[in-house]
């Protein structure tokens, strides 16, 4: 058995850490979190203390928000929701919204 050779390219630490990410498929995990933390930087105060849940399911934002009016207002932007939270990640992982 060879032993595999050593890459000695110079890679930057963003590609290293977005390879380790998607070769142990954690990216979608990452997209998450990330999105977490950011709610309120994205969204604003208001918005953020009236949501509930949160999370990202096959390209699928999922949002539990407690207000009526709130959910109903954000539904009809919600393609302006869509690329607001595409911009703060950077990579699309989100395609659609589903309020519930």
């Amino acid at each position: 058995m060879k032993p595999s050779k050593r890459n000695t390219k110079a890679v930057s630490l963003k590609d290293a850490i977005d390879g380790f990410l998607e070769s142990f498929n954690l990216q979608s995990k990452y997209s998450e979190t990330h999105l977490i933390v950011s709610w309120e930087k994205i969204m604003g105060k208001t918005i953020a203390s009236r949501t509930e849940k949160i999370y990202i399911r096959d390209k699928k934002l999922f949002l539990k928000i407690s207000s009526s009016p709130l959910r109903q207002e954000l539904l009809m932007a919600k393609s302006k929701l869509i690329s607001l939270i595409n911009k703060e990640l950077g990579n699309h992982p989100v395609e659609d919204v589903v309020f519930y």
